[in-house]
């Protein structure tokens, strides 16, 4: 199990648990940054920060459903897919 935090601008936060085998996806403003934590016998600790832009997945190819309209701060998202496994 690690724990991934997202933090972006404008205040923009993002905390997920990711158990083994899980994958999660997620929409973040560009310029966030992913942290990957894990919990060691000290405490939490920081495993890894990555940029979110070497996490984006090209969604563009894929088929899309109507969806609700985002927020304005989010209109310009980046989607990313996550392997907790890879980050470790």
């Amino acid at each position: 199990m690690v724990i991934v935090r997202c933090i972006g601008p404008d205040e923009f936060f993002l905390e997920r648990v990711v158990f083994p085998f899980e994958l999660l996806s997620f929409l973040a403003p560009p310029e966030s940054i992913v942290q990957i934590w894990t919990h060691s016998l000290g405490g939490a600790e920081l495993r890894e920060s990555i940029a979110v832009e070497d996490l984006c997945v090209d969604l563009s190819g894929l088929e899309s459903t109507p969806e609700p309209a985002a927020p304005a701060s989010m209109a310009e998202s980046v989607g990313m897919a996550l392997d907790w496994q890879q980050a470790s």
